[in-house]
């Protein structure tokens, strides 16, 4: 007997941008252009197409102008880019964006290996972009790295955090992902960051967005869901990493989000067999090994099932 659905989780699938900038292959567009369809025809309602930053910086996704406008855009479906500046911000605008994501960090000394500049220096620059985006009609998210942990100062405490979350709520984001960028947290560390954030921005607005490093980040999205935090982030075969945090592995694969939700009775709207099949194509694309342990057994699983 099935069980009635007890509620819904909004997944964010960030594979497109999070995943293939921090993968070694460079793919063509129209590789990139079918994998966002893919993962929109499984039902993923939040697919991050691209990035707007420096080619120099991440030439895996170069083309991003080309990517968002190659797009056969679904009805219902969400399509963000990364910006990091004002420039950025109107590149994006002019290939079609209706949703911007700005990235900061809870960790001065990641700040400066990522954005080359101060967390106070990163805001100032993200104030201008997020009143135009704003202005323009365009939904902005925020990015917080390091919530729990940082590859240069070790541990991160939850106050830190929560003054991070704070100052890009006030800026003017209208959702946070909390990122435990390096994998570091267990179920213990991210309720106290998740508390200490929700203390000052509503619960509601949170996601989380973790990395499976030390192998715990289903259990950090479990964690985050009992203390009502109902968006995660996932990338399709577990892709991704981070080229400022060495050693770090790709966020929670979104296969095993699926799994677990649809498990519990709480509905993702994404069709499971779909996704593992264009994670599939994904990992084959930049011959990555999937990660994902859900897709591993289903493909191992008697039959099988072609995409």
């Amino acid at each position: 007997m099935s069980r009635s659905p007890k509620g819904a989780v909004r997944i964010v699938e960030v594979s497109p941008r999070d995943g293939l900038q921090a993968e070694a292959r460079v793919v063509p567009a129209a590789t990139k252009i079918a994998l966002i369809e893919r993962l929109s025809d499984a039902g993923l309602a939040t697919v991050e197409a691209t990035s707007f930053v420096s080619p120099r910086r991440v030439p895996q996704l170069a083309d991003g102008a080309e990517v968002l406008r190659g797009i056969v855009r679904r009805p219902g479906v969400a399509y963000p880019v990364l910006v990091p500046n004002l420039r950025g911000l109107d590149d994006a605008l002019a290939a079609g964006a209706r949703e911007i994501a700005v990235f900061g960090s809870a960790s001065e000394s990641f700040s400066q290996r990522n954005l080359h500049c101060s967390i106070a220096e990163s805001l100032a620059r993200f104030a201008p972009v997020v009143v135009r985006a704003r202005a323009a009609g365009v939904r902005v998210r925020g990015y917080l790295s390091c919530v729990v942990a940082c590859p240069f100062e070790g541990a991160i405490a939850p106050k830190q955090a929560a003054t991070g979350a704070k100052a890009l709520w006030e800026l003017g984001c209208e959702e946070l992902s909390l990122g435990d960028t390096i994998g570091k947290g267990n179920p213990e560390t991210i309720r106290w960051m998740v508390e200490a954030c929700a203390a000052i921005v509503p619960v509601g607005k949170l996601a989380g967005h973790f990395h499976d490093t030390y192998g715990m980040a289903v259990a950090n999205v479990l964690a985050s869901f009992e203390l009502g935090v109902a968006t995660f982030d996932g990338s399709v075969a577990g892709l991704g990493g981070c080229p400022y945090a060495p050693g770090a592995a790709g966020n929670v694969a979104t296969e095993e989000l699926v799994w677990l939700f649809e498990g519990m009775g709480i509905r993702t709207g994404v069709d499971l067999e779909k996704l593992v099949a264009a994670g599939r194509f994904a990992a084959e694309a930049v011959g990555a090994p999937n990660r994902s342990r859900v897709a591993g057994a289903m493909l191992r699983s008697e039959g099988g099932f072609e995409s």
